[in-house]
């Protein structure tokens, strides 16, 4: 079994705690990568492949404003990221932090117990108030896991 890995720091920037108390971070690949702690698994929510980061890691076919490429495997990898987030460090990522990571990170809150309507204002008020930028990523949240 594999030690357990010291939390996100829940102050810092981009952790959102869920419902159950799990911490997972939410970032944007254009900005620096904050100071401190590093992710134990990321999943990165690209058009294109990332660079390779030093830590586990997942891409998840993704274009900029649109939605997941493969909706099954993006929920499998999604739940895989909700599971981890238990005792992992685990971060969610794409280029600007808000709309792929916000859709993503509402669909998490959705697998944590967040009604599916209300997922997306729970991102916006304890992530970033932008999170989740078009009206066919709110509706994936409203329909994931349904």
């Amino acid at each position: 079994m594999a030690e357990p890995t010291e939390p996100w720091d829940p102050a810092a920037p981009g952790v959102l705690r869920l419902p159950s108390g799990r911490l997972v971070r939410g970032r944007g690949l254009r900005h620096p990568l904050p100071d401190g702690a590093v992710p134990t698994y990321a999943v990165y929510c690209l058009g294109q492949e990332p660079p390779a980061v030093p830590w586990a890691s997942r891409w998840l076919r993704w274009p900029d404003f649109r939605l997941p490429a493969d909706r099954a495997d993006a929920a499998r990898v999604l739940r895989d990221a909700f599971d981890r987030a238990a005792d992992e460090r685990v971060e969610l990522a794409c280029g600007g932090g808000r709309g792929r990571t916000g859709t993503a990170l509402a669909c998490l809150a959705v697998l944590d117990g967040v009604p599916p309507r209300e997922a997306v204002a729970y991102v916006r008020r304890h992530y970033h108030r932008h999170a989740v930028e078009t009206p066919w990523q709110r509706r994936y949240v409203r329909r994931f896991g349904a």
